[in-house]
């Protein structure tokens, strides 16, 4: 099953606890980050039940309120959780909250949403976690936000603006990242700002990305069911089809994405949809002439550093890989098999390269590359390798395989 978006389940979330309803969230995301993100609020005080049979969330808004004063609040390596929640305590005046994540998380980005909300008044004990954080609410007004390092800061300030006690002034020191995040963030909060009592979560477009690059891969066809690919979708990663299909590297008909002749290498600014750049990065090897990846120098600090680490990746598959800061260029030579897949604990590594051994490379149909660490795929997409391999199942049995999201 396609799951649904981790980036719409984790906003819905905090958009329905700031609401004054209770609200019933429809195909949500069960995921490692996801249930981080429950876990926090029940720890807030929040009523949140879940139903994963039904991929159902209920949870009763408290139009800004948080519930419990003080709390210990463990965010794992999800950046949404972390940003947000970080926002949200700030609504009480009296909180204490104390804020811890994975090793990882304490080398990304927080400190310029936490001198951002220091000028509201809260006080945080380190500009990293793990970090103390004494709120005093949000009194509103001017805030100047540095939100070049991703743009998830400056979308956690966009949820809470509403319940500030004057009007929020998010200005911007620098350009953010990942524009289409930010509009996502704000469409939502428009959409929540009518009291929904059920809103629907789309289909995660950056898990699909994996199966657009699979039909590159397998040289076949994949039926990719509940995709929203409409121009009014919230997800700015369908960029990632829109890319292969402009490029000539596969044609989508309706809910099928057929493998299209051409093959040459692409070149392609992926700044805005850059959780995509991986799948691009990991076909590279089978297209012809060299792939130019650009404005993915943000991409350092998330997860792991991910330009770094598909560098080495490709390099350790024969592939000569040439990196800079915000960039890499991949020129493709024979693929080495025997290779085992470092992941960096990054779920985005496993999917992609995941793919990426799906191409038959001996001609046999025998596996060739190992991915260390699949488990990392519980951040966002669980059920990714069972789905995998019930395509190669199928893929035996008829020409062209299914895949199902609803």
């Amino acid at each position: 099953m396609l799951p649904g978006s981790k980036s719409i389940t984790n906003r819905a979330l905090i958009l329905a606890a700031l609401g004054r309803t209770t609200v019933t969230l429809r195909n949500a995301l069960f995921s490692r980050d996801t249930r981080i993100m429950v876990a926090a609020l029940r720890e807030l005080g929040f009523a949140v039940e879940t139903d994963e049979t039904a991929l159902t969330i209920t949870i009763e808004g408290r139009g800004g309120e948080i519930p419990v004063r003080e709390a210990k609040i463990e965010v794992g390596n999800a950046g949404t959780a972390a940003r947000f929640l970080t926002a949200f305590v700030c609504l009480r005046p009296d909180g204490i909250y104390h804020f811890d994540g994975d090793e990882a998380m304490r080398r990304r980005p927080i400190g310029a949403l936490l001198a951002a909300l220091g000028s509201q008044g809260a006080e945080a004990s380190s500009l990293s976690f793990p970090f103390t954080l004494r709120t005093a609410g949000l009194p509103g007004g001017l805030v100047m936000l540095d939100a070049s390092e991703s743009s998830q800061l400056l979308s956690a300030l966009l949820m809470v603006a509403p319940l500030a006690r004057t009007p929020l002034d998010v200005q911007l020191t620098g350009e953010t990242v990942r524009r289409p995040f930010v509009q996502m963030t704000q469409r939502m909060v428009a959409q929540f700002a009518a009291a929904p009592t059920d809103y629907a979560i789309e289909s995660d477009a950056t898990a699909a990305s994996y199966f657009a690059a699979l039909a590159v891969v397998t040289e076949g066809e994949v039926e990719v069911h509940g995709l929203n690919l409409a121009p009014d979708a919230l997800q700015g990663d369908i960029a990632f089809y829109r890319l292969l299909t402009a490029r000539g590297l596969i044609r989508c008909t309706g809910r099928t994405v057929t493998h299209a002749p051409v093959r040459h290498g692409v070149i392609a600014n992926c700044n805005d949809f850059s959780d995509t750049f991986l799948s691009l990065a990991a076909i590279a090897p089978l297209l012809e002439g060299p792939t130019l990846i650009t404005g993915i120098a943000h991409t350092r600090k998330q997860e792991t550093d991910r330009v770094a680490g598909m560098a080495r990746e490709l390099t350790k598959l024969g592939q000569h890989v040439v990196e800079t800061e915000d960039a890499l260029e991949i020129h493709p030579r024979p693929l080495v098999p025997g290779v085992e897949i470092e992941t960096y604990h990054d779920h985005r590594f496993a999917m992609s390269f995941g793919i990426l051994g799906c191409r038959d490379l001996r001609g046999d149909g025998q596996p060739w590359l190992t991915i260390k660490d699949p488990a990392c795929c519980t951040k966002t997409f669980p059920a990714f390798f069972d789905l995998l391999e019930d395509l190669r199942r199928d893929s035996c049995e008829q020409a062209t395989p299914s895949f199902l999201s609803s």
